[in-house]
């Protein structure tokens, strides 16, 4: 089930939307390390996280998948969002520093070749940072939430595929400590709850947060080979030898000799 985008932009109006919103802001806060004039592009709904950290930057873009629809971004100046194809993005080999996934790699058809798009765009000291439902958390449960569709994953299973791309796992963080309930008393509680469970019960959080390096090089094990000529034993007839000197000298050993 992929997150439309209608819906997508229905939630983060919403209170508790906001609440995710700035929950999220917090955990990328604590692993966003500024990079001057970087080129950086967004994939999947990260609108308003580049309003945020992409102020710094040259060049902020925002892709959004076919599947999940497009919206004019931003309100003022020219659009810098685009319609892609999150296995086929229009960009040239190693020309973005930085990419943002968020509600992208979750619905992705095959999230390790997505990966391993991102890994060619990306310039040699190029970081990509996802966000992704917790398998374990309880925001993954829930499907009135955008974070309640598409694969969770656990931070196993990220590191897993991470590697498998050739990236390396460098920061990690969490958000959405808090309950998703719609009801006003239980969001009264929203900040007590958030640092109660960074403190008690990380790794219930409703997101993973990573950052993730791109990997130029990769060492192969070299492993000892052992020979693989095989020496068989052979039987010669027997007197063969003995016919041989006959052969040669042409004469006939004596009985008595051998």
């Amino acid at each position: 089930m992929h997150s439309d985008i209608v819906d997508l932009r229905s939630f983060y109006s919403t209170t508790l939307g906001r609440l995710a919103e700035r929950s999220i802001t917090m955990a990328l806060s604590s692993i966003w390390a500024v990079v001057p004039n970087e080129r950086l592009v967004g994939l999947g709904y990260t609108l308003p996280w580049l309003e945020r950290f992409g102020t710094d930057a040259e060049r902020v873009f925002a892709f959004m998948p076919a599947t999940q629809g497009a919206v004019v971004w931003p309100a003022t100046g020219p659009t810098a969002t685009a319609l892609v194809f999150d296995e086929e993005l229009p960009l040239l080999d190693a020309s973005i520093d930085r990419m943002l996934l968020v509600h992208s790699l979750e619905h992705a058809e095959n999230p390790r070749e997505t990966l391993n798009e991102i890994w060619r765009v990306l310039s040699p000291a190029g970081r990509v940072v996802i966000v992704v439902p917790n398998r374990r958390g309880v925001w993954a449960r829930f499907e009135h939430t955008p974070f309640g569709s598409g694969r969770p994953f656990s931070r196993g299973q990220l590191t897993e595929l991470l590697r498998e791309a050739n990236f390396t796992p460098a920061a990690w963080s969490d958000a959405l400590f808090f309950p998703p309930s719609r009801r006003r008393f239980m969001m009264q509680f929203h900040n007590v709850l958030e640092r109660a469970g960074r403190r008690f019960w990380p790794i219930f959080s409703g997101v993973i947060v990573v950052e993730a390096q791109k990997r130029l090089y990769q060492g192969v094990p070299v492993v000892q080979r052992a020979s693989r000529r095989v020496f068989v034993p052979v039987f010669s007839p027997h007197g063969a030898t003995r016919l041989g000197r006959i052969s040669r000298t042409g004469n006939a050993p004596s009985p008595g000799r051998r």
